[in-house]
């Protein structure tokens, strides 16, 4: 701006407008240096707590859980009124739903993320689309829970089964795998598709050949913690696939999940050692998941 004696932000340096910040900012009542211990001290303790909180969490689990492991409990068949023995068919449900839940998100997600970062004009339209998926991602998992209920089980006569709810932890793991998947693809290298187009690569073949495979790491952990959160459902659950005790093997077969198990056991409390022990295994493969998804993560990097 001429005549001021300031040269306009856009001509500044980073290190000038640093400088520029720091000379503008506010004297504090204390010298900076102890204001930065004091800041210091507060971030250390916010991690600290979150970090005992976590411990203290799994520990309660663990200590009350661990002694009633067994080889019985983990495959043997609930017996009684369902409350004893053990929980064989819960484990069964529990992967088979998630693993039809995942082939039925997946392809949708990365072909819908696609589509956004690589093919889409950005603009109004790709905007709505990206707003659309984080607000379905914040919708709690009850009221998707009674929206697959009236949708896949009454709507589409699907009934109480497993196809119905996958279709409805479906719609809870897309958004989490969509905008990985698109941030996996906006993270590759411009460069690389520059090469790629200047050797006559076609658009569908620098997608497939080059940026896919490149972004595989990436995407590849979103839908392993998409899993692990669809592992963790109850409520979903509870509304589509219903609480039969049995071993499924058709689709449209009802079941029983380990989060739905847990929640009667404690809800009844007729056999709380058996619902620590069910949530324990439940937390350790949810932390399965979470630790290959780490593995996936650094390994793409």
């Amino acid at each position: 701006m001429a005549g001021t004696g300031s040269a306009p932000e856009t001509q500044l340096t980073s290190r000038e407008r640093i400088k520029r910040a720091l000379a503008n900012g506010k004297t504090g009542r204390i010298s900076k240096d102890a204001a930065n211990a004091v800041m210091l001290g507060v971030f250390r303790c916010a991690a600290y707590i979150t970090t005992l909180v976590l411990v203290a969490i799994i520990a309660y689990v663990v200590i009350n859980g661990a002694p009633h492991i067994s080889p019985d409990f983990i495959f043997g068949w609930p017996q009684g009124v369902n409350a004893e023995g053990g929980i064989w068919p819960t484990i069964v449900s529990t992967l088979y739903v998630t693993a039809l839940a995942m082939l039925i998100c997946t392809p949708i997600a990365v072909l819908a993320a696609v589509y956004l970062a690589e093919y889409a004009k950005q603009g109004r339209l790709v905007e709505t689309i990206r707003y659309a998926a984080d607000t379905l991602a914040s919708v709690p998992s009850i009221v998707m829970g009674l929206f697959g209920y009236a949708l896949f089980v009454e709507a589409m006569g699907l009934g109480l089964s497993m196809v119905s709810a996958a279709c409805a932890l479906a719609l809870l793991m897309l958004p989490i795998v969509m905008r990985t998947t698109e941030e996996a693809i906006r993270a590759v290298p411009r460069y690389i598709r520059w090469g790629a187009y200047g050797l006559g690569a076609t658009k569908w073949q620098v997608v497939s050949k080059i940026v896919l495979p490149s972004a595989f790491g990436r995407i590849a952990t979103g839908i392993v913690l998409a899993i692990g959160r669809a592992i963790g459902e109850t409520a979903v659950v509870l509304y589509t696939m219903g609480q039969a005790i049995n071993l499924p093997i058709s689709p449209l077969d009802s079941g029983r999940p380990m989060t739905v198990h847990l929640y009667l056991l404690a809800n009844d409390g007729i056999n709380m050692n058996a619902a620590y022990g069910t949530a324990l295994l439940l937390m350790l493969i949810i932390l399965a998941f979470n630790l290959f998804a780490r593995y996936l993560s650094r390994k793409s990097r």
